[in-house]
């Protein structure tokens, strides 16, 4: 129960602070790059969107091995 416990605090940990970083916008060009426009593509796109998708798996797969660690004991 300990070892879930601190692996529980580990991910709650790595989650709370990954809210914290999302993407700044990039710093403007130099006065001679040649382009017209002032940013690059993707200006300040969030990377948040993946992280759910993440999240969402990984808790996919805890909860399978907790199932199947359940299923085992309960067969000894």
């Amino acid at each position: 129960m300990k070892k879930i416990f601190i692996q529980l605090m580990i991910i709650v940990s790595f989650t709370l602070t990954s809210t914290f970083l999302l993407a700044q916008d990039p710093p403007p060009p130099p006065s001679d790059h040649g382009g017209s426009g002032n940013a690059p593509a993707g200006d300040g796109a969030p990377i948040g969107g993946g992280l759910f998708i993440l999240l969402g798996l990984g808790a996919a797969y805890c909860g399978k091995k907790l199932y199947d660690l359940r299923k085992e004991s309960i067969e000894e």
